[in-house]
């Protein structure tokens, strides 16, 4: 009989709405474990992409080198068609400095790619691309 008065009273004894510190606390450790977990494989990919950019740029200026060895029988006096990976970026947003490992000659050049900023720590280190297509890395599978 109690229990219907306090009904019509409206003081029912109803559990408080709300997390308790032990449920945010699971909450958070879980959270710091799905995020320990995701992270490495996150800056994995956003390497493997920097990669793939500065891969790109360097075969193209490849491609470059042919068209001016071509036209001019010499690779002298010849300039990467970017010195900086993504293209046009500066500062922090600059993944890799490009240039030759040495310089052109008549009949032969090196580029390479030196990882520079977020990139620097990548296991690949410096990419090499040379006029007969040799390409180089620190480690296996970089290119």
């Amino acid at each position: 009989m109690r229990w219907r008065a306090a009904l019509r009273s409206g003081r029912s004894r109803r559990r408080p709405a709300g997390f308790t510190l032990i449920e945010m606390l699971i909450a958070f450790v879980i959270l710091a474990i799905v995020l320990a977990l995701a992270l490495p494989s996150y800056t994995s990919v956003l390497r493997r992409g920097n990669r793939a950019d500065v891969k790109a740029i360097m075969m193209e200026t490849a491609q470059f080198m042919e068209r001016y060895y071509t036209t001019n029988k010499t690779y002298l006096a010849a300039s990467p068609l970017s010195a900086v990976s993504p293209k046009g970026s500066s500062g922090t947003a600059v993944k890799y400095n490009i240039s030759w490992s040495v310089t052109p000659t008549a009949s032969l050049y090196t580029l390479q790619a030196v990882p520079a900023n977020s990139q620097a720590s990548d296991t690949c280190g410096t990419l090499t691309l040379s006029n007969t297509g040799a390409q180089g890395a620190a480690t296996t599978n970089c290119w």
